[in-house]
């Protein structure tokens, strides 16, 4: 096996191993939808941060990533992600392919002061994940979906479910801060550090309200973390609470199936959702309607090698 670095001559034959990895993953999850035009490559091609590998002059797979940011994950390290569309392999000898691509890959990372290596991988390819997990990533995100078809939920008297405009936001403030509070806490030790915006961010909000005033929220978007996401017929859900009191007596399946219906009117045909694995409210909610297909794998390695 022959590792060289990515450029931009690759291009063609990578798009065909992230087509082919792509309908693997359809296999195992048949509500994905087919997806047209794949992301651009060039800039994964031009910063100099990935490997080919190849075989008798024909590539069996390669690792790229996007360009490096601080505080990756809110955290001081300085990082990179490959997502599924930055890497592909062949199925026979998939593993040991990705390892050899990583251990190049990952020098590069390194030399240009790259701390926290981010890959999101396909959940059903069990070889990729197992070969990162062997060198040290562990699971921290989900990408998740599901058709617009309602779900399972007991009766649920004396809320009021709706979508709430965007004059009246500001009303769902308290549990957003409610959330970010949530991810401080163990086991996530999430900290948001950056400004605030969301009051002004271009998503939607579906709630559910008693006597009193909202308790639960969805909120949704066009688009999400990957290019499954983009598809038209798709709306994502990038944020959700509610409030512990409320929580297990059939609320939040209810307001689900609400914010299913709205959706579905409008001719949506999926709905996805990402969340953190160690967020135990999160995963353990969503789990139950979703079926998985990305699993986002993490590792930090020691920034004291980076200083050489």
């Amino acid at each position: 096996m022959e590792v060289l670095d990515f450029c931009s001559k690759h291009i063609q034959q990578a798009k065909r191993l992230i087509r082919e990895n792509y309908q693997e993953e359809r296999q195992a999850v048949p509500v994905l939808p087919t997806v047209g035009e794949l992301p651009g490559l060039d800039e994964l091609a031009e910063n100099g941060l990935g490997c080919a590998a190849f075989e008798k002059g024909e590539m069996v797979g390669f690792l790229a990533c996007l360009n490096p940011w601080e505080n990756a994950f809110t955290t001081t390290a300085r990082g990179t992600f490959s997502p599924i569309f930055a890497h592909g392999a062949v199925r026979s000898g998939r593993a040991q392919i990705y390892q050899r691509l990583y251990q190049a890959a990952a020098q590069k990372w390194a030399d240009a002061g790259i701390s926290s290596h981010s890959i999101g991988l396909y959940a059903h390819d069990h070889e990729a994940v197992g070969a990162f997990f062997q060198y040290g990533f562990g699971l921290r995100c989900v990408d998740a979906i599901r058709s617009m078809t309602p779900v399972k939920a007991p009766m649920c008297e004396g809320f009021s479910f709706f979508e709430v405009p965007d004059l009246s936001r500001n009303r769902v403030e308290p549990l957003h801060r409610m959330l970010r509070a949530h991810f401080e806490k163990s086991p996530c030790f999430m900290k948001h550090t950056g400004p605030d915006h969301w009051l002004k961010e271009k998503t939607r909000l579906f709630a559910a309200a008693d006597t009193s005033d909202i308790v639960a929220y969805i909120e949704t978007a066009d688009t999400a973390e990957n290019f499954v996401t983009e598809v038209p017929q798709i709306q994502n859900i990038c944020g959700a609470f509610c409030l512990p009191a409320y929580r297990g007596k059939g609320l939040y399946p209810n307001l689900l199936n609400f914010l299913i219906a709205s959706l579905a009117i409008e001719g949506y045909t999926l709905l996805g959702v990402d969340y953190e694995s160690f967020n135990p409210t999160a995963a353990g909610f969503w789990g139950k309607y979703f079926t998985p297909y990305t699993s986002g794998v993490v590792r930090r390695i020691d920034e004291n090698v980076l200083a050489k």
